[in-house]
């Protein structure tokens, strides 16, 4: 039985600053050790303590600023124009498209819908649908949930990739808007985003590229010589594309642009109100008050590291993960799922259960995610991860020959 725990109150009096980091660095002893490169997932660290620092710097330099009014902090306003237009020169943005900062890739997600459908029923729509592969990220099924439109989904390939056939079935009038991943979260394997923007844009349906995890490895890989099947806007029918910059981009928590094609659709998110004794009130996003500090931090780490420094570091990984890759592959009875494309694995295992596997390596300290349908194993892979790689093959090959006698964790928590 658990404790019961009492309610946290103002104390009367304040507490001197060396008893509270005292407590702050006690209540972190059990946090999931990242710093160590032990967790695949929530936080992507270079392991560089030149770029930790630039970090650091541009967040304390602007903390008390409000990205709400940029008239009143032009400074943060033009961080802001510099990183969106950063990454939609990344994402082969035409120079009629436009786009926005927001607190990471579910808002992205939130409002791109919010735009579609606001599109939807200025043609007079009524009700509507949004259209996703079942790999697409909850963001999706979030932002259907908050909007009023029903979310559907469809079945994956035996690659893990959208099944084109169903996903197009799907397809009906009413549908507000449509996506492919590049790549997913799952499984890391890009959708064919090229087939199914082509079949969206016949049927004038919005599609949504969601390169929240691919928007700022993608581009690079390429440019290191990797084949990468089409994504981005050089892809037609594709109307607008999420990329998180606080993932592969390096920048601290939250951070994320959704980037269109057309620069009306961007118009469509944006919300206005005039009839407030306050005054105008004009936001591009959810939030009012917006924090200035992941805004200056990604303009800081993305002009510190420029496209070489993201090609180096996107290098890197691809190198970490080809180690990775083949260490999993080398211990019988585990096999990789799909074809991923990019720093991210998923793993299961023939004949024992996976998730008991994954109960050792969370005994040992390492946070893997977990995936089902088929059960998995699932590792976002991070630069400061190559220090890593053989303590780890070595505790998942001591897993897989000696698993937790009963699986006890099934269907967790991730992402």
């Amino acid at each position: 039985m658990s404790t019961p725990r009492t309610s946290a109150s103002l104390p009367p009096t304040g507490r001197p600053a060396d008893d509270l980091f005292r407590e702050m660095s006690d209540r972190q002893s059990g946090d999931i050790n990242w710093r160590a490169a032990r967790t695949f997932s929530l936080v992507y660290p270079t392991g560089r303590d030149d770029i930790d620092d630039v970090l650091a710097r541009a967040n304390h330099d602007v903390v008390f600023g409000n990205a709400l009014n940029p008239l009143r902090f032009p400074s943060i306003g033009s961080m802001e124009r510099d990183v969106v237009e950063m990454t939609g020169s990344l994402l082969s943005a035409p120079s009629t498209g436009g786009g926005v900062f927001t607190s990471g890739g579910t808002e992205s997600i939130v409002m791109s819908v919010l735009s579609a459908r606001e599109k939807f029923r200025a043609r007079g729509g009524v009700g509507g649908r949004v259209v996703t592969p079942i790999s697409a990220h909850p963001a999706f099924a979030k932002a259907a949930h908050l909007l009023g439109l029903e979310h559907v989904t469809t079945p994956l390939d035996d690659d893990f990739r959208a099944n084109v056939d169903a996903w197009q079935q799907a397809l009906r009038d009413d549908t507000v808007l449509t996506m492919g991943s590049a790549y997913s979260y799952p499984h890391g394997v890009v959708d064919p985003i090229a087939n199914m923007a082509a079949i969206a844009r016949e049927r004038e349906i919005p599609f949504h590229t969601d390169a929240c995890i691919g928007g700022f490895v993608l581009p690079f890989l390429e440019e290191l010589g990797v084949e990468i099947p089409g994504w981005d806007f050089r892809v037609p029918g594709v109307t607008q594309i999420s990329a998180d910059l606080h993932k592969y981009g390096y920048s601290t928590k939250g951070a994320s642009v959704v980037t269109y094609r057309d620069r009306s659709d961007l118009r469509a998110q944006i919300f206005s109100y005039h009839d407030w004794p306050g005054g105008m009130y004009r936001t591009p996003g959810v939030a009012g008050a917006r924090a200035a500090s992941p805004i200056a931090a990604a303009w800081a780490v993305m002009n510190y590291l420029g496209r070489a420094g993201y090609v180096a570091l996107v290098d890197d990984l691809r190198a970490t993960t080809q180690r990775f890759a083949a260490g999993i592959a080398a211990i019988e009875g585990l096999r990789i799922l799909g074809a991923p494309i990019g720093p991210l694995l998923a793993f299961t295992a023939n004949d024992v259960d996976i998730n008991a596997v994954g109960d050792v390596l969370d005994d040992r300290g390492w946070g893997l995610g977990r995936i089902h349908a088929p059960e998995g194993l699932q590792m976002m892979i991070a630069p400061h991860h190559r220090s890593v790689v053989d303590d780890f093959l070595t505790d998942l090959s001591e897993a897989v020959e000696n698993p937790a006698p009963t699986s006890r964790t099934s269907r967790g928590y991730n992402t």
